[in-house]
């Protein structure tokens, strides 16, 4: 079945693992250790991003490392970046009705 990255963030702890992984690369084991949840679920979680191509794998020895893919992360931006215009224009509106409340007061 194939996810997109809005499916993939919708979950918190996916959300928790992005977090995670932003920092640094890390193996399931390491990202297991920053959740009281089983190795299974941490893996479940990651199968889930790697599917979405927000995270990739990168073999390193007997260890796999899991890192942030910035490319997808920028889609989801590409997309909040609408409602940011909007949400400005209404705060900007927001101001101008205070700012004559406040000189109607005085």
């Amino acid at each position: 079945m194939r996810r997109d990255i809005f499916q993939a963030i919708a979950d918190p702890t996916r959300r928790a693992i992005i977090t995670l992984l932003a920092l640094q690369a890390m193996t399931p084991n390491a990202i297991a250790d920053n959740f009281h949840t089983t190795r299974q679920s941490v893996s479940k979680h990651l199968r889930i991003l790697t599917e979405c191509e927000l995270v990739k794998q990168e073999q390193q020895g007997r260890e796999i490392y899991y890192s942030l893919e910035i490319e997808k992360m920028k889609e989801i931006d590409k997309w909040l970046t609408q409602f940011r215009k909007i949400w400005e224009t209404r705060f900007n509106q927001l101001d101008k009705v205070l700012s004559t409340m406040k000189k109607q007061k005085k």
